[in-house]
């Protein structure tokens, strides 16, 4: 009873502790969960400031070299118109010495006042001489607008003075200004920092005995107005799409072999022109699915007419204020204008599809592998305490076992040591009763033996010695042998054997001893615990498998049956139902186990069908001999 008391409580402290650790594991997994969720917000946070970084490099730096390209060709002092041209193509050659893209421009023309209209002059990009052209077609809305502003009669105000037609995407104009001094010739003038936030100004030192005027409030309109004549920049599109983009793309955006954004540039008040795209498929687009996006093509007229100033003071041995350029807030480099002054926008859509997306698949395989490793914790607990049951149910079947065996093998012992003390004590002396007792003793004796036979077996099976060499055994002659050596326990049980075996059977191909002793125990176990039903049937058969023919031995009685629960578990080594216990059937729960590692040794297999109060029936499969070779066992099977 303490016995049972203590199994009770072991069992139920083994149970909370389980418990326990499930309940762990479900808050493991929670906070998991959280922690990856906080991961990916965090993750997602980092990648879009990063592609808003990358992005703003590559604009600030594309339009920086726009930049410093157009004010290295406008940075001398407005001349007499011929002395202009020889000053543009000079500093034209001098820039294409010094820079790393010089094809960046398609075209150099200057537009020059004609009364109310503009004449338009084209630079040879080879030798730098001029020559008279017609105003493109395409550059009508670039025309209209340059003499309106001649003509006094438009100014856009705020919007970037580039601002034109689709056409005119890739065309840059920058006004020359003289400015005014009163009617005096213009002298040297010395260059000051120049204009507040926002609003870009000029100023000089007026001359000696000049009267003094306040240039620092000339504003945008007034370089339109004190313009001498525009300069006019067209850009050259393929080596924007062949060197500038894909050069500053991979300096601050890709950083990688295998680029992880599609890149397009588009214009941005025709969003359907395609400038660039990093993949070269133009049916592939982002359009409105970007990730992230930035103006290009902003050419800030007041940088452009700082570094011209810059590049004068340079050119004139004068220190320029604070070493940079710059507005009045000391910043140095362009200052990023509003993002609808772009001409041109640049939109980034991650390869997977959006930023989104990366951030999600990260977080599912996150979550697959945290879940991965909660499972394989889940199935190394289970298997635990799965094991671990099953050790406790075989210890206590090795114990059942042993307490039987020592049962079993006592009493033979106990008869045979009554019956030699009998007949050497002189108490037996009639032929009869010695006759008697000498059979007693025998049949005693053979019980000692077999159950002695199963046991080295079973540790031979468990060795893996299950079985011998393996040879052609008639079944005819192997189920002969085994009703044989089993007859003693069918007689004493009462059953009547049926047999039932068809004709012509192929040879089975196995150790003859080791079947034997199989379809022996098959028999003995149907005479112990079907002895009720007084009949037990045997047949063979041949039976077509998938992987060959195969003979179907069965051994069928009309006894109780095997209960439902106990289907699982009556092939296991030591196992004994409630049945055998509670009759007190004789036995050592090895039987059936030992039938199993035999069939299997065979490569076959040993089944069960049964049902309360209907009997038993055990099907054993045996791999018959190869077709192809039982020619050469047709001598040696018996």
């Amino acid at each position: 009873m303490m016995d049972l008391h203590k199994n009770k409580r072991q069992a139920l402290l083994s149970w909370l502790f389980v418990g326990l650790l499930a309940a762990l594991l479900g808050v493991l997994g929670w906070l998991q969960f959280d922690w990856i969720s906080q991961v990916s917000y965090a993750e997602r946070a980092r990648l879009k400031e990063s592609l808003g970084t990358g992005l703003r490099r590559v604009s600030q730096d594309f339009n920086s070299e726009l930049q410093t390209a157009c004010s290295a060709l406008v940075s001398g002092d407005p001349m007499e118109p011929g002395q202009r041209e020889q000053d543009y193509a000079a500093r034209y050659a001098h820039w294409r010495e010094s820079t790393r893209h010089p094809h960046l421009f398609r075209r150099i023309l200057v537009a020059t006042p004609a009364g109310a209209t503009l004449k338009l002059r084209e630079m040879d990009m080879e030798d730098g001489t001029f020559r008279a052209v017609e105003w493109p077609a395409e550059w009508s809305s670039l025309r209209a607008r340059l003499e309106s502003q001649l003509n006094r009669s438009e100014f856009g105000g705020r919007r970037p003075f580039w601002a034109g037609s689709s056409a005119e995407s890739a065309v840059v104009e920058l006004p020359r200004v003289r400015f005014p001094n009163n009617g005096g010739p213009a002298g040297p003038r010395q260059p000051r920092e120049m204009g507040l936030p926002g609003e870009p100004r000029l100023s000089r030192e007026p001359r000696p005995g000049e009267p003094r005027a306040d240039f620092r409030d000339l504003r945008r309109d007034d370089f339109f107005r004190l313009s001498l004549e525009w300069l006019v920049i067209e850009l050259d599109l393929e080596t924007v799409q062949k060197e500038l983009l894909p050069e500053l793309l991979s300096r601050h955006l890709f950083g990688s072999a295998t680029p992880e954004y599609q890149v397009e540039v588009t214009l941005r008040d025709h969003p359907e022109q395609l400038i660039f795209s990093s993949t070269g498929d133009k049916t592939a687009r982002i359009g409105a699915k970007a990730d992230a996006s930035t103006n290009l093509m902003d050419v800030q007229f007041e940088q452009v007419m700082r570094r011209a100033a810059m590049n004068r003071a340079r050119e004139s041995g004068v220190a320029w204020p604070g070493g940079r350029i710059g507005g009045g807030s000391g910043s140095g480099g362009p200052r990023e204008s509003p993002p609808e002054w772009g001409r041109w926008v640049m939109s980034v859509r991650h390869r997977s599809g959006s930023l989104e997306a990366v951030v999600n698949q990260v977080r599912w395989r996150n979550l697959a592998v945290t879940s991965g490793v909660l499972l394989l914790m889940v199935a190394a607990i289970t298997m635990l305490v799965r094991y671990t049951q099953r050790a406790q149910r075989l210890a206590n079947m090795q114990m059942e076992f042993i307490t039987g065996v020592s049962h079993e093998l006592k009493t033979p012992l106990t008869v045979i040591r009554t019956a030699g003390h009998n007949l050497g004590g002189g108490l037996v002396r009639d032929e009869k009763q010695v006759q008697r007792y000498g059979n007693l003793i025998r049949e005693e004796a053979e019980k000692l033996t077999a159950m002695v036979e199963q046991v080295l077996r079973f540790a031979n099976a468990k060795a893996g010695r299950a079985i011998g060499e393996r040879e052609a055994v008639d079944v005819r002659s192997l189920l002969d042998a085994a009703v044989s050596s089993a007859s003693p326990i069918l007689d004493k049980s009462g059953c009547v054997l049926e047999q039932t075996i068809d004709p012509d059977l192929p040879p089975v191909l196995g150790d003859p001893i080791a079947l034997k002793h199989a379809i022996q125990n098959l028999l003995t176990n149907a005479a112990k615990y079907g002895a009720e039903g007084r009949w037990i049937g045997l047949t063979a058969a041949l039976a077509n498998a998938k992987n060959g023919a195969t003979v179907e031995i069965r051994v069928a009685d009309r006894g109780a049956g095997v209960a439902p629960d106990e289907i699982d578990q009556i092939f296991d080594p030591f196992y004994r139902g409630k049945k055998a216990i509670d009759d007190q059937i004789h036995g050592t729960g090895l039987g059936l186990s030992l039938v199993k590692r035999i069939a299997e040794a065979h490569e076959g297999n040993v089944s069960v069908r049964s049902g309360p109060g209907t009997g038993a029936e055990f099907v054993l499969h045996l791999p018959t001999v190869p077709a192809g070779q039982r020619n050469e066992f047709a001598n040696t099977a018996h």
